[in-house]
């Protein structure tokens, strides 16, 4: 019984043994496997792009040469003693946003309130340079600029041009700015509506405006929004978001309007608005009299409407407030209200000869008047 035990101990010794070393042997073997598995694998042949993204790659390849971004400058005076400020000023980095490149000349164009409160601006090109901005010309109103650089000739790229008034819903759209101080960034989207309203810096409304769902975020602004072709199609400005950040929904000021403002900038220092010469009643004594179309308050002295014959609101032989001349078309386009009118008057130039529907005691006429500069 003794010698059968100690078998037995022996037998479970030398299985426990012979375990241990399949064990062993087991775990080196997986260690070699693991160790092989860890050398680089091999890289698998991804075959060409998709059509749309070499598209996209050639998009920007072509117009990010174009795009530049701009850090505006502050100076403030510097403190040496308990005395009060010292006469030294130094500049300061105060801000920064995006532009594109107009024309050969140096022009760059961005938003107005990317420069609003600098005094100076410093512009960086895509390969790198920087230059010292001058302000050549601002147009609050339509939240627009233009700076020049003294770059070397041939080393700028304006981006090409397009048009905004045949946009449609659901183009592909293409923006290139600097968000975050992230310079020459592309993001993708559709136009997701047309003829939006925004408020300019100025409280101006801007008219046309294009909404897209391509990510605009803080320094995009004053960057291009380019259609699928790589053309200039609107100018980001302003971005809807109760955080500050991208949610979806960017606004681009129509290029159209840009084309049509930027030389005047460049010629004037400022852009002339067009007009009849005329000023409206407010929209709540329109209300208030039961007037449909621009109730005309004023004609001033020496301007087409005066010549033309427009009459305002005035008092009569009895002292009280008589109608006088009401705007209800413009080339055929209804005017229901005084902002109907801005808003068609805005599409127009210095020089352009409009005709208007215009309501008098209950009888109409049509006038034509040549539109001219005003404040």
């Amino acid at each position: 019984m003794i010698l059968s035990q100690r078998y037995v101990s022996f037998l479970l010794f030398m299985s426990i043994g012979m375990l241990g070393t399949s064990v062993y042997l087991v775990i080196q073997s997986n260690k070699a496997r693991i160790a092989q598995s860890a050398e680089p694998r091999v890289v698998t042949a991804r075959g060409d792009l998709a059509n749309e993204e070499t598209a996209t790659i050639a998009l920007f390849e072509q117009s990010s040469p174009s795009v530049v971004f701009i850090t505006t400058l502050a100076n403030i005076p510097v403190r040496r003693n308990f005395f009060g400020f010292s006469s030294e000023i130094r500049t300061v980095p105060q801000g920064s946003g995006s532009g594109f490149i107009w024309d050969h000349d140096g022009h760059i164009v961005t938003n107005y309130h990317v420069i609003a409160q600098a005094e100076s601006a410093i512009i960086r090109t895509a390969d790198g340079m920087e230059y010292a901005a001058e302000l050549i010309g601002s147009a609050p109103d339509q939240d627009l600029a233009v700076l020049r650089i003294d770059a070397p000739i041939g080393t700028l790229t304006p981006l090409s041009l397009g048009s905004s008034n045949d946009l449609k819903v659901g183009q592909s759209t293409y923006a290139i700015g600097n968000p975050f101080g992230l310079d020459h960034t592309l993001t993708t989207g559709v136009i997701s509506a047309l003829d939006r309203e925004m408020s300019s810096i100025s409280g101006r409304t801007i008219f046309g405006v294009i909404q897209t769902d391509a990510a605009i975020n803080p320094g995009n602004s004053g960057g291009p929004l380019l259609d699928s072709s790589g053309r200039l199609i609107g100018v980001n400005t302003a971005i809807e978001s109760p955080s500050g950040a991208y949610a979806g929904i960017g606004f681009a000021v129509p290029v159209d309007t840009v084309n049509r403002i930027v030389p005047q900038l460049i010629r004037y220092g400022r852009a002339a608005r067009p007009g009849l010469g005329i000023k409206l009643a407010r929209p709540q004594l329109a209300a208030q009299f039961g007037v449909k179309g621009a109730l005309i308050m004023g004609v001033l002295p020496q301007t087409a409407a005066a010549s033309a014959g427009l009459q305002p609101m005035h008092r009569g032989p009895e002292g009280r407030l008589r109608l006088g001349d009401v705007i209800i078309s413009l080339d055929e386009a209804p005017v229901n209200n005084g902002e109907d009118l801005i808003r068609l008057l805005d599409g127009r130039n210095l020089g352009d000869v409009v005709r208007l529907g215009v309501r008098r005691d209950g009888s109409e006429r049509s006038v034509k008047i040549a539109l001219h500069a005003i404040d």
